[in-house]
C-alpha cells in the first residue's frame, strides 16, 4: 500500500472520529442515557481516531508497511454503519424486537471490521514481529529500548480487542461468551484493554518524538505491564472483591505512571506546543478517573458507602472524556499542527482556546456531577460542545486541505 493511500484512509477515519465528538457532546447536552453516550464515545468517537492511527503508525513501527489498501476502506464502511446501528438500537423508540435486530446487525457489522483491521494489521506485522524490528533510526538510537518493549504490548491490546468484541457479538448471538455478557466487562475489555493500552504503547514512543525527550525505561516498563494486566484482571474479577482490587490498583498503577513518565517528558523538553498541553491535562484527568475506581473498588473493604451516581459518572467522565478525549485531541493536534492550514482560525491561538474549552467544559461536568448541581453539568456540556465543534472544524479543514494537496 503506498504511503499517501494509507494516509487518506486515516484522514478519513479521524474526520468521522471528530464528527462523533461532536454528536457525542451534543447528546450529552440534550440529554442522553449513558448506555447511548458511551457507545457514541466509545464507538464513535474514540475507535475511530484509534483505528486511523493504527493503520498509519503500527506498520511503521515495526520497520514495515500496511499489506492492503483495500481493507482500510471496507473496515471504515462497516464501522461506522456498525456504530450507526448500536446507537439507533439504544436511541430510538422502537420495539424491543426491532431494536434487538438493529443491535445485533450492528453488532455483526462493528465486529466484521475487527476481524479485517487486526487480519490487515496483523498480516503486515507478522514478520518483523517475531524479529523484533522497531522502526526506530539509527539517530534516534537512545529510543530503541523503549521503542522494542512497547511493541511487544500491541499484540496484547489486539487480544483484548478480538477478547471484547467477541464478547460483544456473544450477547447477540448462540456463541458461548468468556464470561457472563456483563456489559462493563465487556467496555473494560474494549476501553481499558484495547484503547487505553495502545494509548500508552503508542504514547510511550510518540510523545518522546514529538517533544525531543526521550522516556525513562524502568517507569515505562512498569506501566506498560500493570497497563497489559490491570484490564483483565478488572474484566474478569467484577464479581469477585480480591481480584476486583487487584485490577484496579494495577490501572492506577498504570495511569499514575503513564503521567509521571509524561511529566518527565514534558518537563524536559522545549518543545512543548498547545498539544502537548492537552495531554498533560488528559492524562491527569484520568489519575483523577482511576482513583475513583480505585476507590469503589476498595472502599467496602473498609466499610465505605457505595458511590452516588454523579460519582460514577464522574469516574465516565473523566476516563473516556478527560483521558482517552483531551489525550487523542492532543495527539492529533500534534500530529496534524493546525499551523500546517491555510484556512481562517489555522493557529495555534485558535488551538488553544479550542482545547481550554474541552478542558473547562470536562472540570466543570465533573465538578457539576459530583456536587448534583445540573445547572454545571450543562454549562460544561455546553462548553464541551464548542471545543468539539472548534477541533472538529480544525482538524477537518486541515485535513481535507492536506487530501487536496496530495491529490494535485
Amino acid at each position: 500500500m503506498t504511503g499517501a493511500g494509507r494516509s487518506r484512509w486515516s484522514r478519513r477515519f479521524i474526520i468521522l472520529s471528530a464528527a462523533f465528538l461532536v454528536v457525542w457532546r451534543f447528546g450529552a447536552l440534550v440529554g442522553i442515557s449513558r448506555r447511548v453516550e458511551v457507545t457514541i464515545a466509545l464507538f464513535g468517537f474514540v475507535f475511530h481516531v484509534v483505528f486511523g492511527m493504527a493503520y498509519l503508525l503500527v506498520p511503521s513501527y515495526f520497520g514495515t508497511i500496511l499489506a492492503t489498501d483495500r481493507v482500510p476502506a471496507a473496515h471504515l464502511a462497516v464501522s461506522v454503519s456498525g456504530t450507526v446501528l448500536l446507537t439507533a438500537g439504544s436511541l430510538l423508540d422502537i420495539p424491543a424486537s426491532v431494536e434487538s435486530t438493529v443491535e445485533s446487525a450492528g453488532v455483526l457489522l462493528w465486529c466484521a471490521g475487527i476481524v479485517a483491521f487486526l487480519a490487515a494489521l496483523l498480516w503486515s506485522i507478522r514478520d518483523p514481529l517475531l524479529g523484533g524490528e522497531t522502526g526506530t533510526s539509527s539517530h534516534r538510537s537512545d529510543h530503541e529500548w523503549v521503542d522494542r518493549y512497547a511493541n511487544r504490548f500491541i499484540p496484547v491490546s489486539f487480544a483484548y480487542l478480538a477478547a471484547g468484541s467477541y464478547e460483544l457479538l456473544a450477547r447477540v448471538s448462540p456463541l458461548p461468551g468468556l464470561t457472563d455478557g456483563y456489559m462493563p466487562r465487556v467496555t473494560h475489555l474494549l476501553a481499558a484493554g484495547f484503547v487505553v493500552l495502545l494509548v500508552f504503547t503508542l504514547g510511550v514512543r510518540l510523545a518522546p518524538r514529538f517533544l525531543g525527550v526521550p522516556a525513562p525505561k524502568v517507569p515505562t516498563g512498569i506501566v506498560l505491564l500493570t497497563g497489559a494486566v490491570g484490564p483483565a484482571l478488572i474484566a474478569f474479577g467484577l464479581t469477585s472483591r480480591s481480584v476486583l482490587v487487584a485490577g484496579a490498583l494495577a490501572e492506577a498503577v498504570a495511569f499514575v505512571g503513564f503521567t509521571a513518565v509524561y511529566l518527565v517528558i514534558y518537563l524536559r523538553s522545549d518543545r512543548r506546543r498547545v498539544g502537548s498541553g492537552s495531554i498533560l491535562v488528559g492524562t491527569v484527568s484520568g489519575v483523577f478517573g482511576v482513583a475513583i475506581g480505585v476507590t469503589v473498588a476498595v472502599g467496602p473493604l473498609f466499610g465505605l458507602q457505595p458511590f452516588s451516581l454523579g460519582m460514577v459518572q464522574t469516574h465516565l467522565q473523566l476516563n473516556l472524556f478527560g483521558f482517552l478525549g483531551l489525550v487523542i485531541v492532543g495527539f492529533a493536534v500534534q500530529f496534524y499542527p493546525p499551523t500546517a492550514g491555510r484556512f481562517r482560525g489555522a493557529n495555534e491561538r485558535t488551538a488553544r482556546i479550542v482545547i481550554g474549552t474541552l478542558a473547562v467544559g470536562l472540570g466543570t461536568v465533573a465538578v457539576g456531577r459530583v456536587l448534583s448541581q445540573s445547572s454545571f453539568v450543562t454549562l460544561g456540556n455546553g462548553l464541551a460542545l464548542v471545543g468539539a465543534v472548534g477541533y472538529g472544524y480544525l482538524l477537518t479543514r486541515l485535513l481535507v486541505e492536506i487530501g487536496s494537496r496530495r491529490a494535485n
